[in-house]
């Protein structure tokens, strides 16, 4: 509705974990780069943390995308509140296993099955559960931590990724022989005001427009409402950019932000 008054291509703001618009602040390089060594160095799980809206769920699509490359089986959950004979079903499902066993034991023995086939033409085996904290049962985060029993003398055959909010860290530090079966962790914190105004920039940019029509007063504001957070970010800038067109605006400044935070209450 905007983008031709602002002279845009497309929305740059849009709250969807596109990859084009990813930006690499060093929180979010290291946590990719962690994922990165996790996989590459066989470490056998890693747990990603993030608060609401922090870009938890744009960083492991990013991390899915970069391993297409047909050494990879990958298998993604993005709705883990399942029991954990659910879960494995689901497992399997994602990772392209057409089984319809319904039992636990005929499960685990299908996924180990699934893992030797991949090892054996030279594919490694990655299970990532987004929303990790949405798992309540215990005996579900048990049946997650057997899958690390699943080695080769001195190789772990699967790798394990929980993403999830900060709970997620707190419900597994309850179950401390879980816990230290995951070596790596890593927790996504919000943008500083630096890399909120180069985000900003960033994504005005990839959306085909290189002047920044932001003011330094409003990317304050905006840092300020929204405490870094990228989704937070993206509201209030895609509905500063609304109201700037109805004003017919030149630019985005302290004003129009302020005005934009008082109507959203």
């Amino acid at each position: 509705m905007y983008c031709e008054y602002w002279k845009l291509k497309i929305p740059p703001f849009e709250n969807v974990p596109n990859p084009r618009f990813v930006f690499y602040s060093p929180n979010h390089d290291e946590s990719l780069m962690r994922l990165f060594y996790t996989v590459k160095g066989r470490k056998g799980a890693c747990m990603l943390t993030g608060e609401v809206g922090c870009g938890k769920t744009t960083i492991s699509n990013v991390f899915k995308e970069k391993l297409q490359n047909g050494k990879f089986n990958i298998g993604m959950i993005t709705n883990p509140s399942l029991s954990s004979i659910e879960l494995l079903q689901e497992i399997l499902y994602q990772l392209g296993s057409d089984v319809h066993y319904s039992t636990k034991l005929q499960l685990i023995h299908a996924l180990h099955d699934k893992v030797m086939e991949n090892l054996k033409v030279g594919k490694e085996t990655i299970v990532i559960i987004d929303e990790a904290h949405l798992i309540k049962e215990e005996e579900t985060y048990e049946e997650l931590r057997l899958l690390l029993n699943l080695q080769d003398n001195d190789r772990f055959l699967l790798t394990l990724i929980l993403v999830g909010q900060p709970e997620l860290k707190e419900l597994i530090e309850k179950i401390p022989q879980f816990e230290q079966r995951i070596p790596i962790k890593y927790h996504l914190r919000p943008l500083n005001f630096i890399d909120t105004f180069k985000y900003i920039q960033f994504r005005l940019k990839k959306a085909g427009i290189s002047k920044n029509i932001f003011t330094g007063d409003a990317a304050k504001r905006i840092y300020e409402y929204s405490g870094g957070i990228p989704r937070k970010i993206n509201n209030i800038c895609d509905m500063s950019l609304l109201a700037g067109f109805i004003d017919q605006a030149r630019v985005i400044d302290k004003t129009i932000i302020t005005k934009v935070i008082e109507d959203e209450g």
